[in-house]
């Protein structure tokens, strides 16, 4: 029974700890992450702007679209394990979590009908991020919930202003500051592509 307990506390320590990476990736990606980011900016920056004028945009993208960026870091994760000798299950878990975490992501942007029973059994257990919960992230200045998986770690960061904290010491060590986000008004001007985005028809399921 002892040894029950702790290996489900290790299930639960690796799934907040894939939650908390993937909020660290989301918080850069809205931070300092934008179009004209050199490499990454016409693929990350541009998704993640659309995303912020069009939240429920995603819904139309399959895993590969959602998530090639996070399988990418995930077979980056492996390989270091293996090379080190320390490919245990844990590892395995923690990989399987985090790169599915846009997929829990987009799921709280889905509707009741659109989840299904299963997801939808797991968000009522709050095993799975909740649309509630993820909809306060998209309320300006959108600054807070940037962990998708859980409803659990967001609540304690924002709590003590951890994100805050993180780009006050980039701002003052490396002076890295936070980018304006066009979709909060006052931010600067809308996107040129985005009416032709607005005007997409819903895609036929």
């Amino acid at each position: 029974m002892q040894a029950l307990f702790f290996t489900l506390l290790q299930v639960v320590a690796v799934a907040l700890l894939a939650d908390f990476v993937a909020g660290v990736i989301h918080w850069l990606e809205d931070a300092y992450i934008r179009e004209d980011t050199p490499w990454i900016g016409a693929s990350i920056g541009k998704a993640n702007t659309i995303h912020h004028f069009l939240p429920r945009y995603m819904t139309r993208h399959n895993w590969w679209q959602s998530s090639w960026d996070l399988l990418l870091i995930a077979v980056v994760v492996v390989l270091t394990a293996w090379g080190l000798g320390r490919l245990t299950w844990q590892v395995w878990l923690f990989v399987a979590i985090g790169m599915n975490a846009n997929q829990v992501h987009k799921w709280s942007h889905r509707t009741r009908a659109e989840n299904g029973a299963c997801i939808n059994f797991f968000q009522d257990l709050r095993v799975l991020q909740t649309s509630a919960h993820h909809g306060v992230h998209h309320t300006n200045p959108k600054d807070v919930r940037y962990c998708p998986i859980t409803n659990l770690l967001n609540p304690v960061l924002d709590l003590l202003g951890f994100w805050s904290a993180l780009e006050w010491v980039l701002a003052k060590v490396f002076r890295l500051h936070r980018r304006p986000d066009a979709s909060i008004p006052g931010n600067g001007p809308d996107p040129l592509w985005l009416p032709a985005l607005r005007a997409e028809p819903p895609p036929v399921r």
